[in-house]
């Protein structure tokens, strides 16, 4: 013994980390494990995921805002690349 607090994994089901009620899943933001009374399902995505209540408060249902950021790492590259590629072109005339 280390005299350090020991991890004991009794290989009981994951519990909610909310109410302490069996988890059924992770929570697609926090990955807490959160019972199906503990969370709410997504809007506006191709998939339904749960998202804990305690998510949902702070970021809504809806996976839109990520979805833009996800385009907006994208898009933005490609745009200065393009307004790049235009710039040393008229600079090589």
């Amino acid at each position: 013994m280390t005299g350090e607090l020991q991890r004991v994994d009794d290989g009981g089901p994951l519990r909610c980390s909310y109410c302490s009620s069996e988890a059924v899943g992770p929570c697609a933001r926090c990955k807490r494990p959160v019972c199906g009374d503990c969370c709410v399902l997504t809007e506006g995505g191709a998939k339904l995921w749960a998202i804990c209540l305690r998510c949902e408060e702070r970021g809504g249902r809806s996976l839109v805002g990520g979805w833009a950021l996800v385009l907006g790492w994208i898009a933005v590259p490609i745009v200065l690349l393009f307004v790049a590629v235009v710039v040393l072109g008229l600079l090589a005339r």
